[in-house]
């Protein structure tokens, strides 16, 4: 079969041509229809989310979907035909935190799809049952490419900060994979909602398409949020995990407010003090994924037409590279997807 793999963290994609895989007990093998292409994916490339030489050569792409061609022994066999999506995480399922449906705090965690196994850039993929996510009826690859990050993520983020009817939402680099449909569950959940980028035309999309207030977040310090909200959020959503863009958010947290932190760029902080946590009783979260019942309720927003799915550039396995590179630039709208 044909692959797009990495031999070293950090390296190229290369194309290859692999023998097919087999489906172990309780695995599934999955047909890839097609594969996300997000900023999350360069990070696994690098080695930022593991970089045992052990797990080299890799075939990276962890947002696959496709339809199930096999089943592994203890696999049911109605699973065979299904359309699915990936969970991102290799999670036990047994833990405390999986059956609380906090997998993505898995006490026995052991990596990602696409870094300690397989991912989608290759026209097979075979994945642990458990992480075979059923895809709604009438939901198409590209679109569900979607639902387990790029939606899923979204709504965890809701649940977590707690957003509500009324909520002032502020969401930075939200012209991007994550942050164009974190502005739009935001949405569904209740809140207003701003939208902070430095491109011109995800602002553009933001405001026309969206209908969030858009705001041009070259420089912080001239950032204005919605007269309405008098200079405040209640919750702000940083996708840009950046110091200045940090530091920003809390001094424009409301009482009671939260910050959410998706980041994790190496080496990268940022100081806050106790005493204001205190004083205006403010939160500042981490959120870790989401989890399996959190990429169900994302496709349902999906297929019930509450969240649009955003990918601007659909492309061959020839182009994957190329797109990466745009990826990292920061000039795709929303997400990308190789289609098979």
């Amino acid at each position: 079969m044909r692959a797009l793999r990495i031999k070293a963290w950090g390296g190229p994609l290369e194309a290859a041509d692999i023998a097919r895989p087999s489906p172990g007990d309780g695995e599934v093998l999955v047909r890839v229809e097609a594969c996300g292409i997000g900023l999350t994916v360069v990070n696994c490339m690098q080695g930022h989310l593991g970089d045992d030489p052990a797990f080299l050569p890799r075939t990276p792409g962890h947002e696959l979907v496709g339809v199930v061609a096999e089943v592994g022994s203890g696999v049911p066999a109605a699973l065979a035909g299904q359309r699915v999506a990936a969970y991102f995480y290799l999670v036990c399922g047994s833990c405390p935190q999986c059956l609380a449906s906090s997998e993505s705090l898995c006490e026995r965690f052991r990596g990602n799809v696409g870094v300690a196994i397989d991912g989608g850039y290759a026209e097979y993929a075979v994945l642990p049952a458990l992480n075979a996510i059923p895809v709604p009826d009438g939901v198409e690859p590209v679109a569900a490419t979607t639902i387990p990050d790029a939606i899923a993520t979204p709504v965890h983020v809701a649940r977590l900060a707690g957003i509500a009817p009324g909520a002032r939402v502020a969401v930075l680099a939200a012209g991007g994979g994550v942050g164009i449909h974190m502005v739009q569950v935001a949405k569904v959940y209740g809140a207003e909602v701003a939208g902070l980028d430095v491109v011109a035309a995800k602002l553009a999309y933001l405001e026309g398409e969206l209908g969030v207030s858009a705001i041009d977040s070259s420089d912080f310090a001239a950032v204005r949020l919605p007269a309405s909200w008098g200079g405040q959020a209640d919750v702000v959503v940083d996708l840009h995990g950046r110091p200045p863009a940090q530091r920003w958010a809390v001094d424009h947290l409301a009482r009671n407010g939260t910050l959410v932190a998706l980041t994790t760029f190496p080496g990268e902080q940022f100081a806050v003090s106790s005493r204001e946590l205190v004083q205006r009783q403010l939160t500042v979260a981490g959120s870790r994924y989401n989890s399996r019942h959190e990429v169900g309720l994302a496709a349902r927003l999906l297929r019930d037409g509450r969240v649009r799915p955003v990918v601007s550039k659909v492309v061959g396995p020839d182009d994957v590279a190329a797109t990466l590179t745009d990826v990292r630039a920061g000039t795709v709208l929303g997400r990308a997807a190789l289609a098979w």
